[in-house]
């Protein structure tokens, strides 16, 4: 199984827009759940790390971060 390395402050793509219409969610938060922040209407979510796994399209990661 492939796991899916990202830290607070990372962009991820995902696979299905969030119902605002962005596909972008930010990082806030990392640890057997994630908090993440939608980046078009600023909603923030708290989701299993399993689930946000098979959800994520790409990460980019934060420069300051790297």
């Amino acid at each position: 199984m492939n796991v899916i390395r990202f830290s607070a402050g990372d962009a991820l793509l995902m696979k299905k827009p969030h119902p605002c219409g962005s596909n972008r969610m930010l990082v806030l938060r990392t640890g057997s759940d994630i908090r993440i922040k939608c980046a078009g209407c600023g909603r923030e979510v708290t989701v299993a790390r399993v689930k946000l796994e098979k959800s994520v399209r790409e990460v980019e990661k934060n420069e300051e971060t790297v």
